[in-house]
């Protein structure tokens, strides 16, 4: 028994750093933040707090700003998801149906995602911009155009530019992911298959895609959160103009924070965002979940 007990004393001794670390620097901010979200928090009271209920709540739903952020971050989301996840996966066939060079094709497309989001940005800034390198090859080297193309100057132009890159950089992720599932596929499904006479469409979703489909899960639910945070991007190439039609909702949440002072408003906002991507994330594990339940003709 005193074995046991100094045995439990000793990996309490050793946890407690990290939770205690943990509960710091994680739990302590979330709390924080939640009580925030029901003060008049602003550079005005920021010494003496006003309780004023759900009005930060009510205050970011009807705030069309919000609106617009809230609509882009699901138009960046629902584009850059899926384009990251279709090419990914192509080129992770590609790579996996390849007898040499496996290592330096995966290198190769797995660059852009080491590369620092605000170089990238910065560079997609300069080859898109007014005065930039596309616009430069249009009317002086091409003669397409006598007059620069003001790509970033209106709100889908700064949209697609941005989810332009979201998938540029997320190809590698996505290949590196896809190909570590795609080596656990057993071959022998594939033999099965041939002697069944299927080709290679026909494996491809009679064998390979059930085979992948608990990655493919996870890289959606991970993909979403991610679109969800797209911010250096954004602020980097448009900084939310004009006029804040370009804003995603950690753009507009940092805007809200640090330059109108409206801290109870992002805190709420903050709480809102980690509710509607809690919502996705359940709906995209129902649906695969009904998918997966949902009996094939053969077994009707």
């Amino acid at each position: 028994m005193n074995r046991k007990v100094s045995n439990g004393m000793q990996i309490a001794i050793l946890l407690l750093p990290g939770i205690l670390i943990f509960g710091i620097f994680t739990i302590y901010p979330i709390v924080k933040l939640f009580i925030m979200s029901f003060f008049k928090w602003d550079f005005g009271s920021i010494f003496e707090q006003t309780f004023i209920g759900w009005r930060n709540y009510a205050d970011v739903v009807t705030d069309k700003y919000f609106q617009t952020a809230f609509a882009n971050s699901l138009i960046y989301t629902a584009v850059t998801v899926p384009g990251q996840m279709l090419i990914g996966l192509l080129v992770a066939l590609m790579i996996h149906s390849i007898p040499k060079c496996r290592i330096g094709f995966r290198v190769l497309y797995y660059l852009p995602v080491i590369t620092s989001w605000v170089i990238a940005s910065l560079v997609f800034k300069y080859i898109f911009n007014t005065e930039g390198l596309l616009n430069y090859f249009l009317t002086n080297v091409l003669r397409i155009t006598e007059q620069n193309i003001r790509w970033l100057d209106s709100r889908w132009g700064g949209m697609a530019i941005s989810m332009l890159l979201g998938i540029w950089k997320g190809i590698g992720w996505n290949m590196v992911v896809f190909l570590a599932a795609l080596q656990t596929v057993p071959h022998e499904l594939y033999e099965v298959a041939s002697l069944d006479g299927a080709g290679s469409i026909r494996k491809f979703f009679s064998v390979t895609l059930p085979s992948i489909k608990g990655t493919a899960l996870f890289a959606l639910v991970m993909l979403t959160i991610g679109g969800f945070n797209v911010f250096t991007s954004i602020k980097m190439i448009t900084n939310g103009e004009p006029g804040h039609k370009t804003e995603t909702v950690l753009t507009w949440m940092y805007y809200k924070a640090f330059s109108t002072g409206k801290f109870g408003y992002s805190a709420a906002l903050s709480f809102i965002i980690a509710a509607a991507l809690a919502v996705l994330a359940a709906l995209q594990f129902r649906v695969m979940h009904n998918k997966e339940q949902k009996p094939g003709r053969d077994g009707l």
